[in-house]
């Protein structure tokens, strides 16, 4: 089977189906370390990627005004058991644009491999962007994963991502975004994380509210089992009347696992607000007799409820 084919057919574990790459209409870039597979643009979407030994360096620009109906589906990975990919991009949104990204991170035969990404995220004036990027490390525990990322939210413009990763082992997760927001401006972070076994998770987000009304949300949702260790930090500083943030983490624990929660907040004007709760803990003992009391074994309760928290 071709690379290309590996990682069509590694698309369902992140809810993403294969036939997506065969639409005319929808913008795809499929990479396997620094080669790119296939790629698709559409009006109003430049994408411009360059293969190099080290890395994939490139640009992808939404034209000011331009919406782009379909999502636009950036599909990296690898498909042997070991290797390096770095990914280095630019995403520009100019004035009064709007867009989807699924980024799809897809190892499904991981042992000892490592994906890097360093990202720019500009969001123009009035812009819109929502960042979905779903993860599939394999099942060995062997991946190595740090994506990085720098966004700036523009004045009255919108960015929403949404990160996860949900079915098979983490390995080794080191997220480190940080986002600007000007005035009027509105950043909404989520993550959702399942993690066993020896997986080690370090989650970084911050969120600085520089302009007047600007707002934000942090809200992450961790469950580790087995002997999984996490440290979740949240950050929110507000700089400005009128600005809004909201820290909200929550983990689970069970088993020999370990978690840390770090929310910090930090309101530097008279005008501002910002507010924060962590929780970690076991599954809800409450929740789970009721749900015996249904008929459920304890292992289908505690199933049910991880669900619910990482839905």
């Amino acid at each position: 089977m071709s690379d290309l084919e590996t990682l069509r057919h590694t698309l369902p574990m992140v809810g993403t189906e294969p036939s997506i790459l065969d639409d005319t209409s929808i913008a795809h870039v499929v990479a396997h370390g620094h080669r790119i597979l296939s790629r698709r643009t559409v009006p109003g979407l430049r994408v411009e990627l360059e293969e190099t030994p080290d890395a994939l360096i490139g640009q992808l620009t939404v034209e000011a005004g331009a919406t782009i109906a379909q999502p636009v589906h950036l599909c990296f990975g690898l498909t042997d058991p070991t290797g390096v990919q770095q990914i280095t991009i630019e995403v520009q949104l100019q004035e009064g644009a709007q867009a989807r990204i699924l980024s799809h991170c897809l190892f499904p035969v991981a042992q000892a491999a490592q994906h890097r990404m360093q990202a720019v995220m500009t969001i123009g004036p009035g812009a819109s962007l929502t960042y979905t990027e779903g993860h599939y490390h394999g099942l060995h525990g062997g991946m190595q994963v740090l994506p990085h990322a720098t966004i700036t939210v523009g004045q009255g413009a919108r960015y929403f991502s949404d990160f996860s990763l949900l079915s098979g082992s983490v390995g080794h997760l080191d997220i480190d975004y940080r986002v600007d927001v000007e005035e009027d401006g509105l950043a909404e972070l989520s993550a959702k994380i399942l993690a066993h076994k020896t997986d080690r998770i370090t989650l970084k987000e911050a969120v600085v509210l520089r302009g007047e009304r600007a707002r934000s949300l942090i809200r992450s949702r961790v469950v580790l089992e087995d002997e999984a260790r996490a440290e979740i930090t949240g950050i929110t500083e507000a700089h400005a009347a009128g600005a809004r943030g909201h820290v909200d983490c929550m983990e689970v624990v069970q088993g020999r696992a370990q978690a840390c929660a770090i929310p910090i907040v930090k309101v530097c004007h008279p005008g501002a607000k910002v507010t924060h709760e962590a929780a970690i803990g076991s599954v809800d003992k409450q929740a789970l007799e009721t749900l015996m009391a249904r008929g459920l074994s304890p292992e289908q309760a505690v199933e049910l409820i991880v669900s619910g928290i990482l839905r």
